[in-house]
């Protein structure tokens, strides 16, 4: 298995053969108080089976389908938000931008800053993020090829930042489809940095449901099983106490059950690879 270099974060370490990693949470901050509750859930979890853990919420998802679609809370609420939850939990927080004004207000509170999928090409925004010092997870565009995420990676060192970590989303497939390359994986492994896969938004359908995205969760298990088997990182899901309720993206994710019962699925598989 082609090895990375390691990212350290407080306790947690990315790569380099290191546990796989979690990054979860709800798509974007409906309240508070849904927050507080699902990181402290996740992280009930995660510590029973000793699987490194980073919060992930959305303080505004600038790209929905919908004018009409519900966006977040804003940067100033959501950041306080996820603020009080690392203090709380003592978790590490990421959460994604999408202009340059958003920097410098995110770099006071994020671990790691995030470059959506949407804006994987946007050379100031890469280049903004790298310079905060600030790990930079960068989700692969659905319109790129994984090898021309070296391009992306370039982009962020020349900034000055080696702190980079790459997230494979899948790709699109015809329209409102996304299916998942697998050989992506190593393809962006051999740049020499970690790569997470998103086996939430993977499954994710696009602009299907008219004014929001579909989803195909039942193949959420699947994926990440065959993500940790072929080699990753580290996961990404999102995870909703209620996904058929969730304001945004519900119908690719799970539940905190279904969480329970996908990482010890991926410990094992994790173990078994070690023996091999």
């Amino acid at each position: 298995m082609i090895k990375t270099r390691q990212i350290n974060l407080k306790n947690i370490k990315i790569g380099a053969g290191n546990p796989l990693v979690l990054i979860a949470g709800p798509c974007v901050i409906e309240s508070e108080s849904m927050a507080l509750t699902i990181a402290g859930q996740i992280k009930k979890i995660t510590s029973r089976l000793r699987v490194p853990f980073i919060f992930k919420a959305s303080f505004d998802k600038a790209n929905r389908s919908s004018a009409k679609s519900f966006r977040g809370p804003g940067i100033d609420k959501g950041l306080s938000i996820l603020s009080k939850i690392k203090e709380k939990f003592n978790l590490a927080v990421l959460s994604d931008v999408h202009s340059l004004d958003d920097i410098d207000k995110a770099r006071e509170v994020l671990d790691i800053i995030q470059i959506p999928a949407f804006l994987s090409r946007q050379t100031d925004l890469l280049a903004a993020a790298a310079k905060t010092g600030k790990i930079v997870n960068i989700k692969k565009g659905q319109f790129l090829a994984p090898w021309d995420m070296k391009n992306v990676i370039e982009k962020v060192e020349q900034a000055g930042n080696k702190k980079i970590i790459l997230t494979e989303r899948g790709a699109s497939f015809g329209y409102n489809n996304l299916v998942t390359d697998l050989r992506a994986l190593a393809i962006m492994r051999k740049f020499g940095y970690p790569v997470i896969y998103d086996a939430t938004h993977s499954v994710q359908l696009p602009g299907a449901a008219g004014k929001s995205s579909g989803g195909q969760r039942e193949f959420v298990f699947g994926l990440s099983r065959a993500a940790a088997a072929f080699g990753c990182d580290g996961l990404f899901l999102e995870v909703h106490n209620d996904p058929d309720v969730a304001l945004c993206d519900g119908p690719n994710s799970i539940n905190l059950p279904t969480l329970k019962k996908l990482l010890e699925q991926v410990k094992k598989i994790e173990r078994a690879l070690k023996i091999c």
